[in-house]
């Protein structure tokens, strides 16, 4: 059956998941717009519960799974990118607990601090998973991971990272219990150029937010770090900082 009305209560249940994150978590599912974000979510091993495929417009063979047709009309008002991909995916979502986050002997992480945008956050994902990084975890999240601009803004990176969640002081307590190497990039004259430091072992870099910087709670608990940079401006997106990082820590594990 194809679905044309808006008032339909699968669409009006589907609209409400793209738009209220309560909502959304209270339900412990989300939403996946586009084609290849969907076969990122497939492949590494979300749960689908449902697709939403416009017909006319989707233009390559059917999921598996169970599939609803709706009308150019409807799918116009649910995708952000409008008429560009035809699917829409229903997932569950997977635990981000940091006790679930098992560390090998050179794992690398990234840690954000109260990130706040969710277009930064999908932005940050896409670079720790182009350079190999271990883990990504945000501690005071005040954003939900699976808000659909973090996804879209990740391109579906989200999906193939280890993503975790906690307070400060569960992390601090998780990274000396597993013997990280702990950087801060705290706005003082104790900071030393990235290129020097040592990230071929296991380490944690850790990054606050734009507005603030990091929180008063990781001074003097690690060894502090910049880039280093020849302009006038003194800091740069948040994004774009953890890019050159990630970067950095992967040159040096490929010497």
């Amino acid at each position: 059956m194809l679905i044309e009305s808006l008032h339909n209560e699968k669409i009006k249940n589907l609209t409400r998941l793209i738009s209220d994150n309560r909502f959304r978590k209270k339900s412990g599912v989300f939403v996946v717009e586009g084609k290849q974000e969907n076969e990122r979510a497939v492949k590494f091993g979300f749960e689908i519960q449902e697709f939403f495929i416009c017909e006319s417009i989707f233009d390559e063979d059917f999921p598996k799974g169970k599939i609803h047709l709706v009308s150019e009309k409807v799918y116009e008002k649910l995708a952000y990118r409008g008429t560009s991909e035809g699917i829409i995916g229903v997932y569950k979502t997977k635990s981000a607990e940091l006790n679930e986050f098992k560390p090998n002997s050179n794992s690398s992480v990234i840690i954000v601090e109260s990130v706040e945008k969710p277009g930064n956050l999908g932005a940050i994902l896409r670079s720790c998973e182009a350079f190999g990084i271990d883990a990504l975890i945000v501690t005071d999240a005040r954003i939900d991971f699976y808000n659909p601009n973090v996804i879209r803004s990740s391109v579906g990176c989200l999906f193939g990272m280890n993503v975790f969640q906690s307070s400060n002081e569960e992390l601090y307590g998780f990274l000396q219990k597993n013997s990280f190497s702990i950087f801060t990039t705290l706005m003082d004259e104790s900071a030393e150029d990235l290129y020097k430091k040592d990230f071929k072992g296991k380490s944690a870099l850790l990054f606050g937010t734009e507005h603030s910087g990091l929180s008063d709670f990781w001074i003097g608990k690690g060894k502090n770090t910049l880039i280093p940079m020849a302009g006038s401006i003194d800091s740069l997106n948040l994004s774009n900082a953890v890019a050159i990082s990630c970067y950095e820590i992967l040159r040096q594990k490929l010497q």
